[in-house]
């Protein structure tokens, strides 16, 4: 995996946060799930960086198995920051999304395919035109199982790029750290404001279906 282009900022230069989480409304506005825990006996979760949270987040709740999504902030210093604190680039978090999912009915494999098919994940901290610190490729993931097939996968679709002519991967795949929601009005954006920004953009090639 090729180095990050950009370094994260140090935490003595990080901005200080609050205690106080944010306060989301609970329900998902499409999937009229729960958009805090507890979830559904058997589900599973992961959190994902693909660029710009909005559109990633409707990428993933349309597939068909996912329970419930929700937008924010991880991998940071930065304790309950707001999103004009993550765009600063001061907080080191990456904007992301948490997907809530049955396994039973849609694969962890699927939903790393759409991950990588989602996105540029050669790129450091940028998707196209959206470049910072927020806009990093990451997968944060829930277990032991979750992280070995999330990296055998990088480096199967890493090999297809490269292939392919592209550059080598940048995404960063590791434990979840502490997720932070985003501000009430990013949840389900793309619902809520459909002519609303989306600048999510794959390479055009195709991943494997599972590790085989």
């Amino acid at each position: 995996m090729k180095a990050l282009n950009e370094q994260l900022l140090r935490p003595a230069d990080a901005c200080p946060g609050r205690d106080a989480p944010v306060i989301v409304s609970g329900r998902h506005a499409v999937l009229d799930a729960s958009l805090v825990p507890p979830f559904p006996a058997g589900s599973e979760l992961v959190i994902v960086g693909m660029g710009c949270f909005w559109g990633t987040e409707r990428c993933f709740w349309q597939l068909p198995g996912v329970i419930s999504t929700s937008v924010g902030y991880a991998g940071g210093v930065t304790p309950n920051p707001t999103y004009e604190e993550v765009c600063s680039g001061r907080t080191g978090h990456a904007e992301v999304v948490r997907i809530v999912f049955a396994p039973e009915r849609l694969s962890y494999d699927e939903l790393l395919r759409v991950f990588w098919q989602g996105h540029d994940p050669t790129q450091g901290m940028r998707q196209g035109n959206d470049r910072g610190t927020q806009y990093r490729s990451v997968i944060f993931t829930s277990s032991a199982a979750q992280q070995e097939r999330a990296v055998a996968s990088r480096e199967r679709y890493g090999a297809k790029l490269l292939a392919a002519g592209h550059a080598e991967i940048t995404t960063r795949i590791q434990p979840a750290p502490t997720y932070y929601y985003a501000e009430d009005y990013h949840q389900q954006y793309l619902h809520k404001n459909p002519q609303g920004y989306c600048g999510l953009g794959g390479t055009g090639v195709v991943c494997p279906s599972g590790l085989g």
